[in-house]
């Protein structure tokens, strides 16, 4: 019998943010200022692959087809109380030897908290996953985060963080 692994071997980050009178188009405006409205994103869970390898998200966008199926690691907050900070985070934490290792993301959003400081919480939740499955250190932590305070009018923001999957 043949196996044929359904592994990532690519990945990028984007964020975005999108205020509506209504919530769920809040969240389609942050889709489309992340660029990844035209996809259908389906949610997983935190490992980075070995040997996936990390691109800018213009390449990125480039090698996906709109209407596709999109593996992504989100980070997603909404809001209508005006003044709000909302922050959305995903943190990494890259192995040593990306080739054989596998690394960890770090989903994380929060109210009123700045943009360095859920980053940072981010990269350490990720960092403190990767730890806990050796004694070894990660090569490199690393965060993606959009941050925005809600408009006065009331309208529903949503601020969102993605790490985005390419299947090959």
């Amino acid at each position: 019998m043949t196996s044929v692994n359904f592994v990532p071997k690519k990945v990028f980050f984007t964020s975005g943010s999108g205020s509506h009178q209504d919530r769920l188009t809040s969240f389609e405006m942050a889709l489309r200022k992340a660029s990844i409205e035209c996809y259908n994103l389906v949610e997983v869970s935190s490992i980075l692959p070995p040997k996936c390898q990390i691109m800018s998200k213009n390449d990125g966008i480039k090698e996906l087809f709109p209407g596709s199926i999109v593996f992504t690691v989100m980070s997603r907050i909404s809001s209508n109380e005006p003044g709000k900070r909302i922050t959305a985070s995903v943190g990494m934490a890259i192995p040593k030897n990306p080739e054989t290792e596998w690394g960890y993301f770090a989903e994380y959003h929060t109210f009123d908290e700045t943009k360095e400081e859920a980053g940072r919480y981010s990269e350490m939740i990720a960092n403190n996953m990767y730890s806990s499955i050796s004694d070894r250190v990660p090569a490199k932590t690393m965060n993606v985060t959009e941050s925005v305070v809600v408009p006065d009018n009331k309208d529903w923001t949503t601020a969102i963080a993605a790490a985005v999957f390419i299947m090959e």
